[in-house]
């Protein structure tokens, strides 16, 4: 069965208007897209989209969690039980694909390898789901409530923790049994008992970080390095990670480094603009910034353009009760500011699809799966066009979940 789908178009790296995108659904690729005066409508087709909307790849999301908690703090999302956190993401799945995110990368989660193969399986609607299995990190590191015995820590946290480069070799090698898409280690502090105390306490050797990296490499599989602070981005970028995540005390000779290496920046504004806390410091000039928040909403950012980085849209969002999923465009509409709504609109498709090491997903192209959403205006005018009251239809591999 065929499917027309009618509008401006956004094809994941330029726009043209007067668009058509022809899908197979049995197939679910794209079969053709182009102006509608150079593509040939199939008789009979079913037709979506019209005048005054505009057709795009889904949206990525790069980083993002899914807790099963109510608050966002290490010792609440550690107490959570594996079966509850899942059955509690399952709603936050629908919502991001309501909101138009056909794909999501989960930094770390404790049902999160469950929940992609739930997806792909058909027993959950949601978005495909990259899981990295359990994060890795150090003894004593980030994620390892330290308040707890180790042996219940270990137990309780989503995150392996291991101490030399064999451990951490062994670490890798665990994720991959568990079916991880990528990997992601943390070479900072960002979550403790304490919540976020330590932003610039290092972890890991760099000796340490690229036995990951090889690791995961040899594999076939990506690293994602959480890095806090100048020190921990130049360990990240020596140990050749894929892609750095927050990403926060970006210098231009750092920056420079990053390009130089072509690794994929995911600064995670959303989270910080999203926290009453990190906003109020955001919004006042002269309150106290001892994270170097505002900075990195600011200058960072702007280190980002100048170097021409990729940057890559993650919003750092746990699906929970401050950070819902479904509201995961605010990111793009940070990253906007900075780059402009064209870069932000690519850092959310055709950039994030190749960040995380797809093929397929991202462009609005022939031969491409077919997730493609219809958004109500013109993105690249009104960045609030991709909000999920805009969203009026989506498609995953050309299955319709949303829309007439």
């Amino acid at each position: 069965m065929e499917l027309v789908i009618k509008g401006d178009v956004f094809d994941g790296k330029e726009f043209f208007e007067n668009g058509i995108v022809v899908v197979d659904q049995e197939e679910g690729v794209i079969r053709e897209a182009g102006r509608e005066s150079e593509v040939d409508q199939p008789a009979g087709a079913k037709v979506v989209g019209g005048e005054g909307m505009t057709v795009m790849p889904g949206l990525i999301d790069t980083h993002l969690h899914f807790f099963g908690s109510r608050a966002y703090d290490l010792g609440t999302w550690v107490g959570v039980p594996e079966t509850l956190a899942v059955l509690r993401s399952i709603p936050q799945l629908k919502a991001l694909l309501n909101a138009g995110f056909t794909t999501v990368r989960d930094m770390g989660s404790k049902g999160g390898a469950f929940l992609s193969r739930g997806v792909r399986e058909g027993l959950i609607e949601g978005p495909t789901v990259l899981s990295c299995g359990h994060s890795l990190g150090q003894t004593g590191g980030d994620d390892d409530p330290t308040n707890l015995p180790l042996h219940i820590a270990q137990e309780l946290s989503y995150s392996y923790f291991g101490d030399g480069p064999w451990e951490l070799r062994k670490a890798v090698r665990k994720v991959l049994r568990e079916g991880a898409d990528f990997v992601k280690v943390y070479a900072a502090t960002g979550s403790t008992p304490a919540g976020f105390s330590s932003p610039t306490r290092v972890q890991l050797t760099v000796e340490e970080l690229k036995a990951i990296v090889d690791e995961a490499h040899r594999a076939g599989i990506k690293v994602a390095g959480h890095a806090i602070g100048e020190a921990s981005l130049a360990n990240v970028i020596e140990a050749g990670v894929d892609s750095i995540e927050h990403g926060m005390d970006l210098t231009p000779e750092l920056a420079a480094q990053i390009k130089k290496k072509g690794i994929f920046y995911c600064p995670t504004l959303g989270i910080f603009l999203t926290s009453p806390r990190f906003a109020a410091v955001i919004d006042d000039p002269n309150a106290e910034d001892p994270y170097n928040i505002r900075r990195h909403v600011n200058s960072d950012m702007q280190l980002a353009k100048e170097y021409e980085l990729d940057v890559v849209s993650g919003t750092d969002f746990g699906g929970t009760d401050a950070q819902p999923h479904g509201g995961n465009h605010i990111e793009i509409g940070a990253i906007a500011k900075h780059l402009g709504n064209k870069g932000a609109i690519i850092s959310a498709t055709s950039r994030a699809a190749t960040c995380s090491g797809l093929t397929s997903v991202g462009q609005i192209k022939g031969g491409f799966d077919a997730d493609i959403i219809v958004v109500r205006g013109n993105p690249l005018k009104d960045i609030e066009a991709l909000a999920p009251t805009n969203v009026t239809a989506v498609f995953k591999k050309g299955k319709q979940f949303k829309g007439n």
